[in-house]
C-alpha cells in the first residue's frame, strides 16, 4: 500500500513534469511576444519623445531666429535713425547758416533803400537848389524867395551835399545855398 500512493505521487508528478514540458514553450513564447511588445511600445516612446523634442527645437530655433532677426532690424532702424539724426543736425547747421545771409542781404537791402532814399532826397534837393540858383541869376529875387521858402517848408535843406561832386576842394551845395540865403535875406 505504501506504494501505491508512492506510484501514484510518481505517476501525478510524471504528470506534472509531462505537462510543464509541454507547456514551456507556450509560456516562453509568449514571454517573448510580452518582451517584444515592451521593447516595441519602449521605442513608440523614444521616438514619439525624440519627435517631441524636434518639433520643441524646431520652435525654439524659429523663435531664435525671429529675435535675431528683430534685432537685426532695430539695428539696422537704430543706424538709420543716427543717420537721420546727423543730416537734420547738418541740415539745421544750413538753415542757421541761410538765415544767417538772409539777416544779412536783408540788412543791406535795407542800408541800399536807405542810401537809395537819401540819394533821391538829395537829388531833390538839388533840384531845388538849381531852380533857386537859376532864378537869383537871372536877378528875379522874389521868385527866387518864394522858392527859398518852399523849399524850406519840404525839409529837404539838410540832404543838400555837403561835398561838391566834381571839384573836392569847391564850394559844396550846401555851402552855396548859404551864401543864397546871405544874399537874399
Amino acid at each position: 500500500m505504501n506504494r501505491e500512493p508512492e506510484e501514484k505521487q510518481e505517476h501525478e508528478s510524471g504528470g506534472l513534469q509531462h505537462a510543464a514540458e509541454h507547456e514551456r514553450p507556450h509560456k516562453r513564447l509568449s514571454v517573448m511576444n510580452y518582451l517584444t511588445i515592451l521593447f516595441a511600445a519602449a521605442f513608440l516612446l523614444l521616438l514619439l519623445s525624440y519627435l517631441m523634442q524636434q518639433r520643441t527645437n524646431s520652435e525654439t530655433i524659429e523663435g531664435l531666429k525671429q529675435s535675431v532677426s528683430a534685432m537685426q532690424s532695430i539695428d539696422s532702424l537704430q543706424k538709420e535713425k543716427e543717420g537721420l539724426e546727423s543730416q537734420v543736425a547738418l541740415l539745421e547747421e544750413q538753415v542757421a547758416h541761410l538765415e544767417g545771409q538772409v539777416s544779412a542781404l536783408q540788412n543791406e537791402t535795407a542800408a541800399l533803400q536807405s542810401a537809395a532814399e537819401d540819394q533821391a532826397h538829395a537829388a531833390e534837393a538839388m533840384d531845388w537848389f538849381w531852380r533857386i540858383q537859376r532864378e537869383l541869376s537871372r536877378g528875379r529875387y522874389g521868385s527866387a524867395r518864394s522858392l527859398v521858402e518852399a523849399f524850406q517848408a519840404t525839409g529837404l535843406e539838410d540832404c543838400l551835399p555837403t561835398d561838391h561832386p566834381a571839384d573836392p576842394e569847391g564850394p559844396s551845395p550846401a555851402e552855396q545855398y548859404q551864401e543864397i540865403l546871405a544874399v537874399l535875406y
